[in-house]
């Protein structure tokens, strides 16, 4: 059986087009949210959406863009087929992802990798991509 709530949000989500996989996702996310909390999610509020974010952090230990998706599915919930005029960034804040540094080979790596690189051709399409200044880095004759 299925809920008018549940109902509303998928023609809410069928009217803005929203793919089938974002709907499936939406409405899997709403329901784990109000299954968290044995209530409908129109009877919770703010505090227990943060409660339920923290939740996700804490005790589910998800990834900033797992919990992404909660986010975006409660958002639309709250915004869109309930209605309720909160301001969503300050309600339902969406986390942020770390940003990870690319890893900079070392010249030693470098020559290393190079020294790997058997076929001439490839190498001479690889050379010019190290950094300057690697003087042993240079192809090899």
């Amino acid at each position: 059986m299925i809920t008018n709530l549940r109902q509303r949000m998928i023609e809410d989500m069928q009217v803005r087009n929203l793919s089938p996989l974002t709907q499936s996702s939406y409405v899997q996310q709403v329901s784990m949210f109000a299954r968290h909390f044995d209530r409908s999610p129109a009877l919770l509020g703010p505090e227990d959406i943060r409660d339920y974010q923290l939740y996700l952090i804490n005790q589910k230990k998800l990834d900033a863009s797992s919990i992404k998706v909660a986010v975006s599915a409660i958002r639309f919930l709250y915004r869109v087929t309930l209605e309720r005029p909160w301001d969503f960034d300050e309600v339902v804040p969406s986390p942020k992802k770390p940003r990870i540094l690319p890893i900079i080979l070392s010249p030693d790596e470098v020559v290393h990798f190079l020294g790997c690189v058997t076929n001439i051709k490839q190498r001479t399409i690889l050379t010019p991509a190290t950094p300057p200044g690697c003087a042993s880095a240079r192809p090899f004759t």
